[in-house]
């Protein structure tokens, strides 16, 4: 009897070969449950408003069987969100900037799920789907092109600064594929609360509910988590903040709830292989 081999396994057997194929050094991590991800060593990482996209996504279409992640980098939101709709769930992620892309396709390819999940390497304003999508996530570029200082690393430009589009934008897309009665999940920064819900509104979506994320409990908000509906006509609920950790550095309980959700411990350890 052939053995099974792990997600772990394969992407450590991988990761000699990528390097040398994509010309810069890769780390392991883990993403959620038994998924694992590639992400270049000095460049754009996985961070919190990733994660929370993801669950505040699952919270809102718990039982979409299809999902469209835009923007996907690396696929760090939609491959959470895939994993939590369950194993008949079905995955699409557009991604332009090219390192992204190839550490995207190496990552779906070493989770083993080029089955459910399809990779399109193309600008989310010009690539026409046919499908349709129940659910339809994003985490957006934060940063106008005219609001600092663009790094010279051109995953760190693309993933930080609007260079192919703003929040605007991605509800745009959003709209061409989405299905009727469907769900539009995504994060962008507090301070631009309003510019964010302007741009959004513009293109005929509506904010259903809002939820800012604080990372400590003694520090100013970081980013918002939005629903958005394009049926929807009440007003927009402001939900309880979500607060990360506690002045010590602690995980706040519910923070601790989403990482048991996703298959982590209070410690951050990846308790499923």
């Amino acid at each position: 009897m052939v053995p099974l081999i792990t997600n772990h396994e394969r992407f450590a057997a991988r990761k000699a070969s990528l390097e040398v194929e994509l010309g810069f050094p890769v780390s392991i991590s883990g993403l959620t449950g038994p998924l694992r991800i590639f992400q270049r060593v000095k460049g754009h990482r996985h961070s919190i408003d990733d994660a929370t996209t993801a669950w505040y996504a699952l919270q809102k279409a718990p039982s979409a069987k299809t999902c469209l992640d835009l923007g996907s980098g690396v696929g760090t939101v939609g491959l959470v969100v895939l994993w939590g709709l369950g194993p008949q769930a079905q995955l699409t992620c557009i991604e332009a900037q090219e390192t992204s892309y190839g550490l995207l396709q190496a990552n779906v390819a070493c989770n083993d799920l080029e089955a459910r999940v399809q990779t399109v390497h193309g600008d989310i304003r010009e690539v026409p789907l046919v499908q349709k999508f129940p659910l339809i996530t994003g985490s957006p570029p934060y940063f106008p092109s005219h609001g600092g200082t663009i790094p010279a690393d051109t995953q760190k430009a693309h993933a930080r600064f609007e260079l192919r589009g703003h929040v605007g934008d991605y509800a745009e897309a959003a709209k061409r594929h989405l299905a009727p009665g469907g769900d539009f999940v995504f994060c962008f920064p507090f301070q631009q609360k309003a510019r964010c819900i302007d741009l959004v509104h513009a293109t005929g979506f509506r904010i259903v509910t809002v939820r800012d994320v604080f990372p400590r409990r003694d520090r100013p908000a970081l980013f918002s988590l939005y629903w958005a509906r394009l049926d929807w006509d009440g007003p927009i609920t402001e939900e309880p903040p979500f607060v990360v950790s506690e002045p010590d550095g602690t995980y706040t309980p519910e923070m601790t709830a989403m990482q048991r959700s996703r298959g982590f411990g209070p410690d951050g350890t990846n308790l499923i292989e």
